[in-house]
């Protein structure tokens, strides 16, 4: 674990992918709170989530960062670096996006 996020230069201005997660969605699963990758914009459930599809997407792809995005949060995640990291700007949601919990 790193005091900084060493992996800002991957950060994107991105297009949510779905709205809502994009593998709950598809499978009729449900969610309690979206992450939005900001590599490529997969949209993704949480970790309280039972099928956590942002990490599993982080460790598909290799993307680092994600973007709290049920409601826009605002903050970001290094999931290399275990750190916040501070975002250059938030992603507008793509709403409105159903709540299923």
């Amino acid at each position: 674990m790193s005091d900084e996020c060493r992996h800002m230069d991957t950060i994107n201005a991105v297009m949510p992918s779905a709205k809502g997660c994009e593998e709950c969605l598809k499978t009729g699963g449900w969610w309690v709170h979206l992450r939005l990758c900001r590599s490529c914009g997969h949209v993704g459930c949480c970790d309280d989530s039972p099928s956590r599809h942002a990490t599993a997407h982080f460790h598909a792809t290799g993307h680092p960062i994600i973007e709290g995005y049920d409601p826009p949060e605002g903050w970001g995640w290094c999931f290399v670096d275990e750190v916040v990291v501070e975002l250059p700007d938030q992603t507008p949601q793509q709403g409105p996006i159903p709540r299923y919990v």
